[in-house]
C-alpha cells in the first residue's frame, strides 16, 4: 500500500507531457529524415555516374593534339557532362522536397484556422464563458445594468397581476334610497375616470425605476386607466422583454437628442430624412443585434411593428397639446429610446 502513490506519480507528471494537442496542429512539424524523394534522387544520380563512367571508360581513346589549352577545354567539358545532370537533380529533388514541405504546412494552418474558428463559435453560444474572464466581467455588467429594468418589471406584472384578480365594482351601481341611480344609461365607467395627466402619461412611459419607486408604479396605474396609453405601454413592454434576451437595455442607451420641432415633425406624419435626427441610437452592437432579430425572429418583427404603429399614433395626439418641455421630457424615457432602436432597424429614419 505505501508503494502505490509512487507508482502513480510519474502517470500524474507524464499527463500533460503526452496529452495530444486538437488534431495536432499545433505540435511542432517533425523532421522526416530521408524520404523518398531523396532516395529517388540518390538514385538517380548513381545510375548517371555510372552510366557517363562507362561512357568514358569504354570510348577510344582520341589522337592527342598537343595543345594543352584544348586538352583543359576538353577535361573541363567532360565534368560538366558528367556532373551538371546530377547537380539539376538535386536541384529537382530539394524543390519536391519545398513544394512538400509547404503544402503540409498549408494544411496544418488552414486546420488551425478552421480550429480558431470553431473555437469562436462555441465562445458566442456559451460553451466556454467559464474560462473567458473578459466574457464574465462583460456579462456582470449587463446583469448589473439589466437588473434595475427587470425587476421593475417583473413586480409591475405582479402587481397587475394582483389587481386583476381583485372583484370589480359592477358598472351599474344599486340605487341609493330617495336618489337618482347611479349610471342608469349605462355609462362605462371608464368615461367617468378623470383624464390621464401629461406629467403620469410621461412617468409611466419610462416605467418604474426600481420595485420601491411608489409613484412610478402609481403613475403606471394611472395610465394603464387609459385605453391608448394602456396599449402603448403593453406594446413598449413587450419589445422591451424581448429585447433584453439579447442584453440590449434601454438604460445603457444614450441617443442623441433631437430637437422639439423636429419631433413635431414626426407627430404631424413627416417620414424619412426629415426626421433623421430621431433616430440617434449609435450603439452599434445593439443595432446589429437588433436588426438580426428582426430579420430571423417573426415573433419579434410583429411585435416591433406593432409597437411602432402604437407610438405613431400616441405620440400624434400627444403632440397637439404638449409643449416643447413635455415633448423632449417623453424623448428621454425608455419607451422612446426604444422607438428609436427599432424605427432606424425598421428604416423608418431612411
Amino acid at each position: 500500500m505505501a508503494d502505490a502513490p509512487n507508482q502513480q506519480q510519474p502517470t500524474q507528471t507524464a499527463a500533460p507531457k503526452t496529452r495530444p494537442t486538437p488534431l495536432g496542429i499545433y505540435d511542432r512539424p517533425k523532421s522526416e529524415g530521408i524520404t523518398g524523394i531523396e532516395i529517388t534522387a540518390l538514385a538517380l544520380s548513381i545510375i548517371w555516374l555510372l552510366g557517363a563512367g562507362l561512357f568514358f571508360l569504354l570510348m577510344p581513346p582520341s589522337a592527342g593534339t598537343g595543345d594543352a589549352g584544348i586538352d583543359s577545354l576538353r577535361f573541363l567539358m567532360t565534368m560538366l557532362a558528367i556532373f551538371m545532370p546530377v547537380a539539376m537533380i538535386w536541384v529537382a529533388a530539394t524543390a519536391a522536397r519545398s513544394s512538400r514541405v509547404m503544402r503540409e504546412e498549408s494544411q496544418r494552418l488552414q486546420a488551425a484556422i478552421d480550429a480558431i474558428r470553431q473555437a469562436y463559435i462555441a465562445q458566442q453560444q456559451g460553451r466556454d464563458l467559464n474560462n473567458e474572464p473578459s466574457v464574465a466581467r462583460k456579462l456582470d455588467e449587463i446583469a448589473a445594468a439589466a437588473r434595475k429594468t427587470e425587476t421593475a418589471l417583473a413586480t409591475f406584472s405582479s402587481r397587475r397581476e394582483a389587481e386583476a384578480s381583485r372583484p370589480r365594482p359592477p358598472l351599474v351601481q344599486p340605487a341609493a334610497p330617495n336618489d337618482q341611480p347611479v349610471l342608469a344609461l349605462g355609462t362605462p365607467a371608464g368615461d367617468m375616470t378623470p383624464p390621464l395627466s401629461t406629467e403620469d402619461f410621461i412617468r409611466a412611459l419610462n416605467f418604474p425605476e426600481t420595485a420601491e419607486d411608489e409613484s412610478g408604479f402609481a403613475a403606471l396605474r394611472r395610465a394603464l386607466k387609459d385605453r391608448p396609453a394602456a396599449q402603448l405601454i403593453q406594446a413598449a413592454q413587450d419589445v422591451l422583454t424581448l429585447l433584453s434576451q439579447d442584453g440590449i437595455y434601454m438604460d445603457d442607451l444614450r441617443p442623441d437628442r433631437a430637437r422639439p420641432e423636429v419631433w413635431r415633425q414626426f407627430g404631424q406624419g413627416a417620414r424619412g430624412r426629415p426626421i433623421a435626427a430621431l433616430g440617434g441610437i449609435r450603439d452599434r452592437s445593439s443595432l446589429a443585434l437588433t436588426a438580426g432579430r428582426m430579420k430571423q425572429d417573426p415573433i419579434f418583427r410583429d411585435a416591433a411593428h406593432h409597437f411602432l404603429r402604437r407610438f405613431d399614433k400616441t405620440f400624434a395626439e400627444f403632440e397637439k397639446t404638449a409643449s416643447d418641455g413635455e415633448i423632449s421630457a417623453l424623448a428621454d424615457t425608455r419607451t422612446a429610446r426604444a422607438f428609436m432602436l427599432l424605427g432606424r432597424v425598421a428604416g423608418t429614419f431612411d
